[in-house]
């Protein structure tokens, strides 16, 4: 199912009491983060904040904030069951994607890939109000200032487009955008990610860049701005699969780019590779802040919005919050992929705690000796799977989703000679623990069963167990013993 615009998913939030509309008057700096932090860690609802100090404008915090929620926003009632449709996506072959004509002989497959494509459309909701010039105000919008060493009020869940000065292909990745004034902004391009290549390009050619930011739209833009998708694969066609339904793209007013006709907020504007800014503290999804650093400027030249626009909002911080959600999502609906490349990959956890990237937990069916080592090896040559700070591997008969289970058979399979790797490698730019940036040691931990072939000299002891014939005489006891 397809939402036409962030409202209507607002709506069936509404509809199935899992938002909480809010009249108290309440600050955009600090207050709305101290309520959403609250009601993130009690695992609530959605907030719709509509009387916000000193803005016309409601925000909508933690909208994403849960399982179901989540799954809603890609139009599921199961990330499991977009999981089984990429999984028949992937079945089809390579060849067959060169072309719209070719796709469509799969019937009824081809057709919904063709539906991916978005769609150039001359005018959208996005445009119901254009300020240009003087009138561009970006304290109009009540942006969070969210903790409070946070260098200055953020833009948290933008939709960042770019285009390869080369390639002409679009990039719309998910970076935070500190406010510095009424028209200028940080733009914090990781080192390792598609948009800081695109700015990379320009830079070599001396070009500024164009950008324009799209806030709001159906979520299910805002999720694929955050997956992990290979470099040339375009968000928005991963968007139309995901609703249904082509992406409706507009063109902007003041650059060469395509947004999101739906969106609530459009800001279009350029960034030259020649200025640099101090950006930050901000309180970061690893639950401590990331430090001050100099990062690209984002000049906003035009802002247009729909009339009464809503602003979409994310609060990050320690764990559980609403980004755990997006993390476990890419977790649902990547391992069909993860398991394309290693097939041997029987299940997939990245805990909450990990923050997206600092630990991997998985299971696999172990047909050789040192096979979790290779599973480690391709893991960190995997995308922005390299910034994984700890890969656990557990046998196939493992919940890799029962921490308590996981922990015990790390606790007391491995010996730490034998079973612990250590790596150097890539990290993710906000990794505080490494002593260079961008860069450190990773481990690997392999939890599975030691074998003979892998120096193991010993016998295996067996695992405690219940034989099945007490177990269901004592199931056929149970009701009247009392207990519960």
């Amino acid at each position: 199912m397809a939402y036409k615009d962030l409202r209507e998913f607002i709506d069936l939030l509404d509809r199935r009491g899992e938002l909480r509309r809010i009249s108290t008057p309440v600050d955009c700096s600090l207050e709305i983060t101290e309520i959403t932090d609250r009601v993130c860690k009690k695992y609530g609802p959605a907030l719709l904040f509509e009387n916000v100090i000193g803005h016309d404008t409601p925000v909508l915090t933690n909208a994403f904030g849960s399982a179901q929620r989540m799954a809603w926003a890609l139009g599921a009632e199961n990330l499991e069951n977009i999981a089984a449709e990429i999984r028949t996506f992937l079945k089809v072959p390579f060849s067959a994607l060169s072309s719209k004509l070719e796709m469509l002989k799969l019937m009824p497959l081809g057709k919904r890939l063709v539906d991916c494509f978005p769609r150039q459309v001359n005018n959208g909701p996005c445009k119901e109000v254009i300020l240009k010039g003087e009138a561009v105000d970006l304290g109009k919008i009540p942006v969070l200032k969210c903790w409070p060493g946070d260098g200055g009020p953020f833009i948290t869940l933008p939709l960042v487009f770019t285009k390869n000065p080369q390639t002409g292909k679009r990039n719309a990745g998910m970076y935070r955008l500190q406010v510095f004034d009424r028209n200028t902004t940080g733009m914090h391009w990781h080192l390792h990610h598609n948009g800081a290549e695109n700015f990379r390009d320009h830079k070599a050619l001396g070009r500024k860049i164009e950008v324009a930011v799209a806030l709001g739209g159906d979520p299910a833009l805002a999720y694929a701005a955050t997956a992990p998708l290979p470099r040339d694969m375009d968000e928005m066609v991963f968007a139309g699969f995901l609703r249904k339904a082509p992406v409706n793209l507009v063109k902007c007013e003041t650059v060469d780019l395509e947004v999101p006709a739906d969106a609530e907020y459009i800001l279009e504007g350029y960034v030259d590779p020649e200025e640099l800014r101090l950006e930050g503290p901000f309180g970061d999804h690893t639950g401590y802040y990331s430090q001050a650093a100099r990062y690209p400027v984002f000049h906003v030249t035009c802002i247009t919005h729909r009339k009464n626009p809503v602003y979409p909002a994310t609060i990050v911080g320690k764990p559980p919050m609403e980004d755990c959600y997006l993390g476990k999502a890419t977790e649902r609906l990547f391992l069909p992929l993860l398991q394309l490349h290693l097939p041997e990959i029987v299940d997939l956890n990245l805990p909450l705690e990990g923050v997206f990237h600092n630990c991997a937990i998985i299971s696999i069916k172990k047909a050789y000796p040192a096979h979790a080592k290779k599973i480690m090896n391709a893991v960190w040559g995997m995308g922005q799977m390299m910034f994984t700070k700890m890969v656990i591997i557990v046998d196939e008969h493992v919940d890799v989703h029962d921490l308590s289970e996981v922990w015990w058979r790390v606790y007391n399979n491995i010996d730490a000679a034998r079973d612990v790797v250590i790596m150097e490698g890539p990290l993710d730019a906000l990794d505080h623990a490494s002593p260079y940036a961008h860069f450190g040691a990773k481990m690997g931990i392999d939890a599975t069963r030691a074998w003979r072939s892998e120096g193991y000299t010993r016998a295996w002891p067996e695992e405690i167990t219940m034989s099945e014939e007490i177990k269901r005489r004592v199931d056929e006891k149970w009701e009247g013993l009392g207990i519960g």
